[in-house]
């Protein structure tokens, strides 16, 4: 569905943000857009949906440059920016002006978004809370039906029980014919939630697979101790020893998205090298 091919862009020509960047994203799926503060998380999707212009190579969605911006692309795809802005309108005002552009919008599953996350049907939008704008607008996204919907940091200003609804949410929401894509640096908010992880580091894509593919590989555990383990990398916690240790017996584990993330982006290549590695069928 999102196709980057090769594409390097930069706010000046002598800085590059990104070089030579390439990622496909398919139908069906929830990604997980990791990054740390300043990697280009909004850069790349801004990139993306065409809000922002390679300096060479292309983005493309559904087969078409994303910078064109054409109709047909826009009444498919919405985009819920980390900075929202809500005019003076009731609910029932922004709906009326607004879904019209989105054919596949649904107004019940919108009301009924909006009661989950407990927000009120009769409110004036400028008058909410930042973080009840941020859920309406949530809400409003998911009820465009879009077939591509990118949301950039959509849980800043949501309080815990509100991302607990946010995942939940989120996850229903998902058929085999959209794509969404989250990003974040509050890796916690997307545990549970997403099918596969990206992972920006460097001005470049380091990982693109999904976390069953993760979990058949790797192993996450907690140990007092790492003497005597095959250890692909260790971080200090309260509980002791959080590890990564290569899934010799097959068994499922948990991913633990933050440790995942932060060997990615500790300057230790030893878990991706293992990733990258071919994977080999057993014999018998």
């Amino acid at each position: 569905m999102v196709h980057v091919n090769n594409m390097s862009f930069g706010y000046s020509k002598k800085h590059l943000l990104f070089e030579n960047l390439s990622l496909s994203l398919s139908r069906g799926h929830i990604y997980g857009l990791l990054g740390k503060n300043g990697a280009g998380k909004s850069t790349l999707l801004k990139n993306m949906i065409g809000l922002a212009f390679p300096q060479a190579g292309s983005c493309q969605i559904n087969g078409q440059p994303a910078a064109k911006r054409l109709p047909s692309v826009l009444e498919d795809l919405y985009f819920l920016p980390e900075e929202i802005f809500v005019p003076a309108l009731s609910v029932e005002q922004f709906v009326k002006h607004t879904a019209c552009f989105y054919p596949r919008f649904q107004e019940a599953e919108l009301q009924r978004y909006l009661q989950e996350f407990e927000v009120p049907r009769g409110a004036i939008l400028d008058r909410l809370s930042f973080g009840q704008q941020k859920k309406f607008m949530i809400a409003f996204s998911l009820a465009t039906n879009t077939g591509l919907l990118v949301m950039d940091e959509p849980t800043n200003g949501l309080d815990i029980p509100s991302k607990v609804q946010f995942r939940k949410i989120m996850a229903s929401a998902l058929t085999e014919d959209r794509c969404m894509i989250i990003s974040t640096h509050q890796v916690r908010d997307l545990d549970s939630l997403i099918d596969t992880v990206v992972v920006l580091h460097d001005r470049k894509i380091v990982l693109n697979q999904e976390l069953d593919q993760v979990a058949e590989r790797l192993t996450f555990a907690t140990h007092s101790t790492t003497d005597g383990l095959d250890v692909l990398y260790a971080e200090k916690s309260v509980r002791g020893q959080q590890v990564i240790l290569p899934n010799t017996d097959g068994r499922y584990s948990r991913v633990d998205l933050e440790v995942l993330f932060n060997s990615l982006t500790s300057g230790n290549p030893t878990v991706l090298q293992y990733l990258a590695q071919p994977t080999y069928e057993k014999s018998f």
